[in-house]
């Protein structure tokens, strides 16, 4: 395959950004389930008052799997794909396309690059991508949490009727709901898993007889995934719950995470962890691996219709 060996040449802005969108939407494909389990156990509970009691419907991420698959047929699992692979087109190929080529605008084309430069280009790139492609992050969100109840009319029929909806009900501001706390959750997200990345492999090929190759980036990229997961899992649940809530439910993000800390207690910040991290870290290895293998692909298909 293209790519199992170093690199030759580094690959333009505008390989690096295709690539990266093209391998997210394969990871997507791949790992949605347990990003919908994961969405499903991180709103559950949101709706119980103080201290009163509330049915446990999800366990864990293969019982959650399970018990959608049994109640709801096994295509609730890939509720909100549409929405999904249209937020990795344009969100990833922002986040993790241009990331290389923010971090040489602030180094100015330095070879020598620190880490404090790493998070300023992570954050960048993150907040850029937020901007961008909130409205799809709001409705695949939307679409993972409803679930197909029989004889309950759904609260969407489609990709395109959610954002006309929510469009129309919350205003046009409603789809960029939880912008805040996405940023605040893509900034840290971006900056540890790719810096993570970026560390991770350096190390590698300065201090192991690894090369630029598929094992380097698959270590690299698990690491970037349990990294990412344990730093950015009370961000991510605040924000699930605040971009799937009901107008007024919350009084703003704060209200959010103070609500589920005064009701729920601490452990509410990690719900649906394990999901998480096997969702983070299988999508960090897929997109990693399959966008080093792309960028390969793209320049040697380039270079072969160059000469």
């Amino acid at each position: 395959m293209v790519g199992f060996g170093p690199a030759d040449a580094p690959p333009s802005a505008v390989v690096k950004f295709v690539g990266a969108g093209t391998a997210a939407c394969i990871a997507d494909l791949l790992t949605f389930p347990l990003d919908t389990a994961k969405v499903r156990l991180q709103i559950q509970g949101e709706g119980k008052a103080a201290g009163g009691a509330s049915a446990v419907k999800y366990r864990g991420m293969f019982g959650t799997i399970t018990t959608m698959v049994r109640t709801e047929g096994p295509r609730s699992l890939y509720s909100g794909l549409v929405a999904g692979l249209q937020r990795q087109m344009s969100f990833a190929s922002v986040r993790i396309g241009l990331y290389d080529s923010v971090k040489q605008f602030y180094t100015r084309g330095s070879d020598c690059i620190g880490v404090g430069t790493r998070l300023l280009a992570g954050c960048t790139t993150g907040a850029m991508a937020v901007a961008l492609a909130q409205p799809t992050d709001v409705v695949k969100v939307r679409f993972q949490a409803q679930a197909r109840s029989p004889g309950e009319s759904r609260r969407y029929c489609s990709t395109i009727d959610a954002y006309k909806t929510i469009a129309k009900e919350e205003g046009v501001h409603g789809l960029w709901k939880g912008t805040a706390p996405n940023i605040a959750r893509n900034a840290i997200v971006n900056c540890t898993e790719l810096v993570t990345y970026d560390l991770i492999k350096d190390t590698l090929l300065k201090s192991t007889p690894l090369t630029d190759n598929l094992p380097c980036h698959f270590v690299s990229a698990f690491g970037a995934g349990l990294c990412t997961t344990v730093i950015a899992s009370p961000v991510d649940v605040v924000k699930t719950r605040y971009m799937n809530s009901s107008p007024g439910q919350y009084g703003g993000v704060l209200n959010c995470a103070a609500s589920m800390l005064t009701k729920e207690g601490p452990r509410s910040f990690y719900k649906g962890f394990l999901p998480s991290f096997l969702r983070l870290g299988s999508w960090n290895v897929v997109m990693f691996v399959t966008y080093e293998q792309l960028k390969r692909a793209m320049m040697a298909a380039n270079h072969k219709s160059t000469n």
